[in-house]
């Protein structure tokens, strides 16, 4: 009966320990010193949330940049996506993350890239089929990616500009503000955050 009365009480101290005073600490000192990141790192425009630093969202206006293709299509889904089909079956497949995780010699992996291939070719006429940056055409690990390389920005400069009438020299500032470097200066790879850039574009365009 000892062993069973401290093996319980061992069990309840450890549980408000680790299961409520750990987790309120926590959250009570990401709060104080990174408040902003501890929120999802949001976007606020004109005092309301439009997205998070953190999160990619897809873009079909060719007044805006392209970010990187998406497996779970950044769980944006239109209202009529929600409704079922002839067949009881809808497009949404509910929020989650994720690749397709389709092997090179997959038909279907062919297939989509050759469409976003054909996509890209449309709205930026002046690019050669073989300088597309391959991060516009491969779908990050998470689908979720806000980011893209600056190469991939650049080559969309050009057509942005004819869509927008904003000059090529701005929209060049654009990317290089909106352009994060390595992490510590190490590790990874410069950075261009697609939605970041869009909204001031989109301001830019009011």
């Amino acid at each position: 009966m000892k062993l069973f009365i401290r093996a319980i009480t061992v069990s309840l101290a450890l549980l408000l320990i680790c299961g409520i005073l750990y987790p309120l600490a926590m959250t009570g000192a990401s709060q104080l010193i990174f408040p902003k990141q501890a929120n999802g790192s949001m976007i606020l425009l004109d005092g309301k949330p439009v997205g998070s630093e953190l999160l990619g969202q897809a873009f079909s206006d060719t007044r805006f940049f392209h970010g990187r293709v998406s497996a779970v299509n950044y769980n944006t889904y239109k209202a009529e996506d929600t409704k079922p089909d002839k067949e009881g079956k809808t497009a949404y497949t509910g929020v989650s993350s994720g690749s397709a995780n389709l092997a090179p010699s997959n038909p279907a992996l062919v297939e989509r890239v050759q469409k976003d291939i054909d996509t890209f070719l449309a709205a930026n006429p002046d690019i050669k089929k073989e300088d597309i940056p391959a991060d516009l055409l491969t779908s990050s690990g998470s689908g979720l990616d806000p980011h893209i390389s600056p190469e991939a920005a650049r080559i969309q400069i050009p057509a942005i500009s004819k869509a927008t009438g904003i000059s090529s020299d701005d929209l060049e500032n654009i990317v290089e503000k909106y352009t994060e470097g390595r992490t510590l200066g190490i590790f990874g790879e410069p950075r261009f955050n697609v939605l970041e850039a869009n909204i001031e574009i989109s301001a830019s365009l009011k």
